[in-house]
């Protein structure tokens, strides 16, 4: 009895530790998800980044909205020197349609978006990543053969205005990566919507 009682505590612990998703320092798998261009994209397909700036986001959610803006600066910005944005939909497109893969391909025409923005469609990426909102941010960098990650939250401190913003966590913490030293703070809290499921 003892011994299946410590099994199931371990059990447990394990479920409840992949639950939470990646922290600062693990090793992230690749992912291969269709792209709202039609073809699928993974992190393999940049074999010269030195890593990537995921962001888990939507068609909907007016905090996403706030930020795309910000985003496309971002990639803009970045991906020249080695950190591309990659967009991530994690929603359940049954429980919200607005984020369907159609009105994926009509946002990103709209806004003119210079990264991929694809679908996790069967929900399988953003739990392992351990992505909770949108936008929810996860910056990804390369550690000789490996991709870990250095960064987890928020774009910056003020989703209301890009203008009023004082705390640009995710720059800094590109910046300190790019320094070889690691991001402080290296995780924030993400604001924004709660990401959708059929349960």
């Amino acid at each position: 009895m003892k011994k299946s009682g410590i099994l199931l505590s371990i059990m447990l612990f394990a479920v409840a530790t992949m639950a939470q998703g990646y922290q600062v320092g693990d090793k992230v798998k690749d992912f291969r998800l269709l792209n709202v261009d039609g073809n699928y994209v993974s992190m393999a397909d940049y074999p010269d980044a030195k890593g990537f700036i995921i962001i888990f986001s939507c068609n909907h959610c007016p905090f996403v909205v706030a930020y795309e803006d910000r985003m496309i600066e971002l990639h803009n910005r970045f991906a020249p020197q080695g950190f591309p944005v990659i967009a991530i939909n994690p929603n359940d497109t049954i429980a919200e349609p607005r984020d369907s893969f159609t009105n994926m391909q009509i946002r990103a025409r709209e806004k003119g978006f210079p990264f991929p923005y694809v679908i996790d469609a069967d929900q399988t990426v953003y739990p392992r990543f351990g992505a909770t909102h949108t936008p929810h941010v996860f910056l990804v960098k390369r550690d000789g053969e490996d991709l870990r990650v250095a960064y987890i939250g928020a774009i910056d401190d003020n989703h209301r205005d890009a203008n009023a913003v004082e705390d640009r966590f995710l720059a800094n913490a590109i910046a300190a990566v790019q320094r070889g030293e690691k991001p402080d703070p290296a995780v924030t809290r993400a604001i924004g919507c709660t990401i959708k499921t059929r349960n």
